[in-house]
């Protein structure tokens, strides 16, 4: 029996992880915590979990929530994780960290970024880069998970299979993605009202967002080169899914098929990540709710242009999902369990 904690287990984050995990029979949550609602009924806040769950939220205490966990997923915003990965030495503990206070590994860069300083930079080299895809055999030995960004998760899924190729240029990476409203948090925002959103449509933080240099890192080191994207997001006005759409030039004249199977190839032994047959293009509807990720390419030969389009769910493959991904690799368990899920499509 694995014991879980959850810091911060009423963001959207928080509240996916108790959804993926609360009917496994391996698992026993120990704490959840929050500090607005502690002492009140999970069940009574979450009322879908009414029989499911007999536990009450609570604050965080370092010495039970980390001292009495195997795992503990925190679920904060940036700028929050810092202190608790350092009371976590103290205990035999693994942390699998949501926010992105140890993606980035240049302490300036994540500080100019997200304006907060890096307090704990000695953890950064050691923090594992939690996408399974690259990553799997060192997060097997992880204490520290930096689980990636939604957006990062998208593009990187996307261009792996071809970024080490010679035949593409890594300095025309063009990166146009959408993200539904989930993915800007809980916490109260105008800009995320239904009524601001219905029927709404709009570009945010277009030359500064937080995941490019997440990007471009992860990028970089799988290819060993210079790598500069162009990254645009959008807000749609839906409660999840990403859609990702890359743009990159081709260095000569490629045969779309024979693109489509190194894609194929690249994911053949990874269970969530679909390669659709030539012709199909993704649907949000398909992976919502799930940890897949669905890709499909094409090849515009006017222009010699490679067109890259991703799907996934930014609170499961995007996030919550990864996460749990990452916890039964690190547990030594198989990794899809748990998450054979059914998209929910109305």
């Amino acid at each position: 029996m694995i014991k879980v904690s959850i810091i911060g287990a009423t963001g959207y984050t928080g509240s996916e992880l108790i959804r993926l995990l609360i009917l496994r029979d391996d698992i026993e949550f120990n704490y959840l915590t929050s500090t607005r609602l502690a002492g009140q009924s999970v069940a009574t806040y979450y009322p879908h979990l009414s029989g499911l769950i007999d536990l009450t939220f609570s604050d965080y205490q370092s010495e039970s929530v980390l001292g009495e966990s195997d795992v503990v997923f925190v679920c904060l915003p940036h700028g929050h994780a810092m202190n608790l990965v350092k009371e976590a030495q103290n205990y035999p503990v693994k942390l699998i960290d949501l926010s992105p206070d140890f993606r980035i590994k240049d302490k300036a860069v994540y500080e100019e970024y997200y304006q907060v300083k890096q307090t704990a930079p000695e953890f950064l080299e050691t923090a594992v880069y939690g996408l399974p895809e690259i990553n799997r055999e060192r997060i097997k030995d992880a204490r520290l998970i930096a689980n990636p960004g939604c957006f990062v998760t998208s593009a990187l899924l996307g261009l792996l299979p071809i970024i080490n190729s010679t035949l593409i240029d890594t300095q025309s990476i063009i990166i146009d993605a959408k993200s539904g409203a989930s993915g800007a948090g809980k916490s109260a925002n105008t800009a995320a009202l239904l009524a601001e959103l219905q029927g709404n449509f709009k570009a945010y933080n277009v030359l500064k967002h937080r995941h490019i240099p997440e990007i471009e890192q992860e990028l970089q080191a799988q290819t060993k080169q210079p790598v500069q994207i162009q990254f645009t997001p959008h807000l749609l006005p839906i409660e999840r899914g990403i859609f990702t759409t890359i743009y990159v030039n081709l260095t000569e004249k490629v045969n779309e098929a024979a693109l489509h199977q190194m894609f194929q190839e690249k994911y053949s032994e990874e269970a969530f990540i679909q390669v659709l047959p030539i012709g199909q293009l993704p649907e949000l509807k398909s992976i919502r709710g799930t940890n897949n990720c669905q890709l499909q390419i094409q090849v515009d030969e006017r222009t010699n242009r490679l067109i890259i389009l991703v799907i996934l769910d930014n609170l499961v493959k995007g996030a919550s999902g990864q996460a749990v991904q990452n916890m039964n690799i690190m547990f030594g368990l198989t990794e899809t369990k748990g998450l054979n899920l059914m998209p929910l499509v109305p």
